[in-house]
Order: C-alpha cells, then structure tokens, then sequence
C-alpha cells in the first residue's frame, strides 16, 4: 500500500454546498449517511426527547384530570413523534444539509454524512 491517501482511495476531496444543492437532485453525487451517527445528531438538533417528554406529561396531566382519552392520545403521540424522528433520522439529515451550509459542513465534518462524485 502507498503513502498516498489518494491512491488508496481514502481520500474524500471536499465538495461545495452549492455544488452539492445542484447535483444531489441530479444524482450525481452518492450519498451515504450513518444511522448510528444520525440519530443522536437529529435528536440532538430537533429536540424531540423534550418535545416528546412535554407533549407525554401533558397527556398524563389530562388523564389524571379526567380527560382519558385525550390524554392516551397525547401521550400517544409524543411515544409515536419520538420513534418516527428516530427512525427517519437519515433522511433527516440529509434535508437538513440540503437546505443549511452549516449543517451540511457539520455533518460531513464528523463523519455523519460522506459525500462522494457517482
């Protein structure tokens, strides 16, 4: 093996967020996000553990106070919000870069996003 990065194939030349807006939608770039890194990143940058916690005692509150079914849907939703964030986490991630020059140098800086020529 060579010394050279780029020969090895390891090296990952930068790419501009302009450019990167333009040929996404065109397919010619490829696109890998790591889920393992996508999701504390989402969860992180939505929010949604504390949205998820106040829209579940919210529901809890109206259950105690007699609105039962009210508050089973709330509480619903807030479980239901948390697990569809997590699960879409990818797709998250890459909206966010698309529409943001700070998330897309953020994510492909630590590796939660790599963007190569196709």
């Amino acid at each position: 093996m060579s010394e050279d990065p780029v020969a090895d194939g390891d090296f990952v030349p930068f790419i501009a967020h302009d450019e990167f807006r333009a040929g996404a939608a065109h397919g010619r770039f490829r696109i890998v996000v790591d889920p393992r890194l996508a999701r504390p990143y989402v969860v992180r940058r939505t929010r949604i553990d504390l949205l998820a916690v106040l829209v579940i005692v919210a529901g809890a509150a109206l259950a105690l106070a007699g609105q039962a079914v009210a508050g089973v849907v709330l509480v619903a939703l807030g479980v239901f919000a948390n697990r569809l964030v997590r699960h879409q986490a990818g797709k998250i991630v890459l909206q966010l870069a698309l529409q943001h020059a700070a998330v897309y140098a953020e994510v492909t800086s630590n590796g939660v996003m790599e963007v190569r020529r196709a």
